[in-house]
């Protein structure tokens, strides 16, 4: 299968390090002009030339900006008018015990996990129905149908953004824009290493030491090991091609069998 990006212009938010960076990388590949978001211009800056290294020729806007903010999902539309790619990637996580989750915590994660996309989604879906081809993406997590008990605040932000999802693929319904959620699982990104090597042996090496870990601690796996980010971008890809004309208002799996069901 040969995709093909070219004359496509691709948003991603959150990429300037692990998911969100590979799915940018991924889209550059494909031909699409990409443009990398975080908040901060030395981080977006550097990300981009990491990008174009990456992927010589890769056209590639920097536009930083909290989209989190109004302001700054306004600073983002201004330099970007029009996308044809909308891929919402930003996301917060932490643990703290239930109980313990301040009305600020559940604001704040609803504010940069959900609403941040919603308000991107409502400011470039009517430009992509109105030229008739459009893709946008939310990426999910495991969480979203399995709620961790030590993050319930992160599980109902990724729930929410499935039923967002579902909402806005109706909305665009018949005009040849596809709206999709990934759902991802355990993957391999910053910091992740040392939270296994604090698990495991830390003289195992690391595809040992991640197999272990994940057999201890997330049997639920069908493939026993880390997620590559590579990997969820490569399904990012396709649901941005012309191939994948008729996969939308779904919830697609990127998790190695990590949900133990049949659907999300």
């Amino acid at each position: 299968m040969r995709i093909d990006l070219s004359g496509r212009t691709a948003l991603v938010t959150g990429s300037t390090q692990g998911i969100g960076a590979a799915i940018a990388a991924g889209l550059a590949r494909a031909g699409a002009r990409v443009a990398v978001n975080g908040r901060s211009e030395g981080s977006v800056a550097a990300a981009a030339d990491r990008l174009r290294a990456e992927v010589p020729g890769a056209d590639v806007v920097p536009v930083a900006a909290d989209v989190a903010t109004e302001e700054g999902a306004a600073r983002v539309v201004a330099a970007l008018p029009g996308v044809d790619v909308l891929v919402n990637n930003l996301g917060i996580f932490g643990a703290a015990p239930a109980l313990e989750i301040t009305d600020d915590e559940w604001r704040r994660y609803f504010e940069v996990n959900v609403l941040a996309a919603v308000r991107l989604t409502r400011a470039y879906l009517p430009g992509m129905t109105g030229r008739g081809w459009g893709r946008v993406q939310y990426i999910a997590s495991d969480s979203a149908v399995v709620t961790p008990a030590e993050m319930i605040h992160y599980g109902m932000s990724k729930t929410a953004l499935l039923g967002v999802s579902r909402g806005f693929a109706k909305e665009a319904a018949g005009t040849g824009v596809t709206v999709n959620a990934v759902i991802a699982g355990p993957t391999h990104t910053g910091g992740v290493e040392d939270f296994v090597y604090e698990l495991v042996d830390r003289d195992l090496p690391w595809d040992r030491a991640q197999r272990e870990f994940m057999r201890a601690h997330r049997p639920q796996s069908l493939i026993q090991r880390l997620i590559e980010p590579e990997e969820i971008a490569n399904m990012v890809v396709y649901l941005a091609s012309a191939q994948a004309s008729a996969t939308t208002g779904g919830a697609l799996r990127v998790d190695g069998g990590y949900v133990d069901a049949i659907l999300p």
